[in-house]
């Protein structure tokens, strides 16, 4: 497994996912076309050989990038597709106040929320993809730190941490009526209780936010 290179990436299939939120009891179903998704969250290693910038934090190749911003996320994915020959996903001015996704594009960029947890279910039904002292690293097992990508069982899809280690940043807007710009987060971190660490479970914040155990995963629509 090399975790310091954009592959592997996952083909994920077409279908149909269903999301819900506890605070407002909603639910809402999602039609999702066939997508590419990281194994792995984008490591230190990775992020600083596109960006020449090394975040704070511990240091390591095969540490997942945290204490990034979904700013940063959406700058990288863009250098990123750059760097790769493909077409830049993101259309961000020079503020960096309004940024619009082309869909057309084949550019990286972040998984969708939807996208996000389709993936991360990988046909299963439950919580969890598998039992979560074999799949996540969180509050329980990690003794409060972050550890390299890769260490716990995969989803059967051969997706990594996507429970546990590091939230993921997600492109969408959580609730633009109640709480403006914030960003979805998904998936659970290493200081997480397990409660937080579920298929299903919702995390917001603000898209400048940085922290320590907050990183992302790239996506790809293929064309």
């Amino acid at each position: 497994m090399n975790a310091g290179t954009t592959d592997p990436m996952i083909d994920i299939p077409p279908g149909r996912v269903t999301l819900t939120d506890r605070r407002t009891q909603r639910s809402w179903s999602v039609e999702l076309a066939p997508y590419r998704l990281a194994a792995f969250p984008v490591t230190r290693a990775l992020y600083a050989q596109v960006t020449g910038l090394e975040p704070s934090g511990p240091q390591g190749n095969r540490l997942p990038v945290e204490s990034v911003s979904w700013w940063d996320a959406v700058r990288f994915c863009n250098a990123l597709s750059r760097r790769d020959g493909f077409t830049p996903a993101y259309r961000v001015d020079t503020d960096d106040e309004v940024i619009e996704w082309d869909a057309a594009a084949d550019g990286y960029r972040l998984p969708t929320e939807a996208e996000w947890e389709y993936a991360c279910r990988a046909g299963t039904t439950g919580p969890h993809y598998g039992p979560l002292d074999e799949v996540a690293w969180y509050r329980a097992n990690s003794g409060e730190r972050v550890h390299d990508v890769g260490g716990k069982q995969p989803n059967p899809w051969g997706l990594y941490d996507m429970l546990g280690n590091v939230w993921d940043w997600c492109w969408d807007v959580y609730d633009a009526e109640v709480y403006g710009s914030y960003r979805v987060l998904r998936g659970g971190g290493w200081f997480d209780e397990h409660w937080s660490c579920r298929a299903s479970a919702r995390r917001r914040s603000h898209p400048t936010f940085k922290v320590d155990d907050v990183g992302f995963r790239i996506a790809r629509t293929p064309r």
